[in-house]
């Protein structure tokens, strides 16, 4: 159960140092139990109370870190079923598959192909992070090898898959350095998967054939001391395999049971035929909710898709998707190229630099940071007022890259083009069009 801001108060110092960043403890608590706040930010707190906070903060599905290296993520940490609600955290981590009989060729060939998966978006590079490596013939020398290629010689962090203990252990041994996820004990093999994820420091994957058979075999793990584990109710039917991802989600969330409190894994390469319907189940998971999704294969055609589905649904809704305040340089312009303005919101930031790349005209573009309004709303707020945007132009360093003074600003903001004026003296505003689909033809005729 979560604290509220009284009951964290009455564990804080109490010394009002200000040194958290906010006046009093009491303001330091509310904005802890509010999720607003951090505990490390207070440097006097002490170790009885960090853990008691610690404790009675954790969030009800904990947090799962898989791999080591650029790829590495974290999975679960959830706190809200839906995500208007507050937000959703760690995103689902996508995994494709390769057997443990594949040739050193097609594995190469295969880790090339998929390592030029990477998208930038919104400053953010999109790509998936997992490979897992299944077990097809028990050899565990094959098994360890093919997992420790992948740990090696790529970014990829490595899910290990093999029903036993002897090749997983091979697996473990040869790329713990990676951290992998172990998949997947049963009741049948918890013993020994549990002693070699303790033995290895592994976070390890569960699977029952039921919700309610995961439950005892949770605490049976986490009885053994282990903490990290990932949930698999080994539903393959789409249905049942949804209804398990929200009935495990709302035991977590709803009823605080702690045996479920664990992410999940899904397997759509287990559901389906073909990529496309794979892609289309991976979907529905990433919406609901799973922590990991397995795929058959990434392809580029429902990669880019479900890995932009994914940053919808894991951006926070209260916070609109921004782009960094600076300048942007489209088409390697000159010292003559056109100066335009706009605000950091990420959808219009896209938008017009798009259109200037087709018109084919090198620009300058130049982002002001408008908490990330569109341009009408951030004039309206007050966000985008003329003597803001021309004192922005005087720091952000344009006057030093172009011999002109020229300035392009949105038709929506014509507004401001007096007050630009008065702070830039010497400078000509010129009123571009409203919408971004004219800014090609505007451009070619300047």
């Amino acid at each position: 159960m979560a604290l509220t801001g009284i009951q964290i108060f009455k564990l804080l110092p109490k010394t009002n140092c200000k040194e958290c960043g906010v006046p009093t403890c009491l303001a330091f608590a509310m904005n802890l139990a509010s999720g607003k706040a951090e505990l490390d930010t207070c440097p006097y707190v002490s170790d009885e109370a960090r853990e008691q906070l610690a404790e009675a903060s954790a969030p009800p599905i904990r947090p799962v870190a898989v791999g080591k290296g650029v790829r590495a993520a974290k999975t679960g940490g959830e706190t809200v079923m839906y995500r208007h609600e507050k937000t959703f955290f760690n995103p689902t981590l996508l995994a494709a598959t390769v057997k443990s009989d594949i040739s050193d060729a097609d594995l190469n060939a295969a880790l090339v192909k998929w390592n030029v998966f990477q998208y930038e978006r919104v400053g953010l590079n999109l790509r998936p992070e997992l490979v897992a490596v299944k077990d097809v013939n028990g050899n565990k020398d094959a098994f360890a090898k093919v997992a420790k290629k992948v740990a090696e010689a790529s970014e990829f962090n490595v899910i290990l898959m093999s029903e036993k203990a002897e090749v997983m252990k091979a697996g473990a041994e040869a790329c713990a350095f990676k951290r992998p996820l172990m998949y997947a004990a049963t009741a049948a093999t918890a013993d020994a998967f549990g002693k070699i994820a303790l033995d290895n420091d592994l976070p390890l994957a569960i699977k029952a054939d039921s919700v309610e058979a995961l439950i005892a075999l949770s605490d049976k793990l986490t009885g053994m001391g282990l903490k990290d584990l990932v949930l698999d109710s080994g539903a393959r039917e789409i249905k049942q395999a949804l209804e398990d991802q929200v009935a495990i989600r709302r035991a977590a969330l709803k009823k605080g049971n702690r045996s479920l409190g664990f992410p999940t894994i899904t397997f759509p390469s287990e559901m389906a035929s073909n990529i496309e319907m794979e892609s289309l189940i991976a979907a529905m998971f990433i919406a609901k909710y799973g922590g990991i999704v397995v795929l058959s294969d990434f392809a580029g055609e429902s990669i880019f898709p479900l890995l932009l589905e994914r940053l919808n649904i894991f951006t926070d809704p209260q916070r609109p998707m921004t782009v960094t305040e600076g300048i942007y340089e489209i088409g390697n312009p000159n010292e003559n190229s056109p100066v335009l303005v706009t605000t950091n919101f990420a959808l219009t930031y896209f938008i017009v630099s798009g259109e200037i790349e087709s018109s084919k005209v090198p620009s300058w573009l130049l982002i002001k940071n408008s908490e990330g309004l569109s341009v009408l709303t951030a004039w309206a707020a007050g966000k985008f007022a003329g003597d803001d945007v021309g004192a922005f132009v005087k720091k952000c360093g344009i006057m030093d890259k172009v011999k002109h003074k020229e300035l392009i600003i949105p038709g929506y903001a014509a507004a401001i083009a007096g007050d630009i004026e008065e702070e830039l003296p010497g400078w000509k505003i010129t009123v571009g069009p409203r919408e971004a689909a004219h800014i090609p033809a505007f451009l070619k005729t300047k």
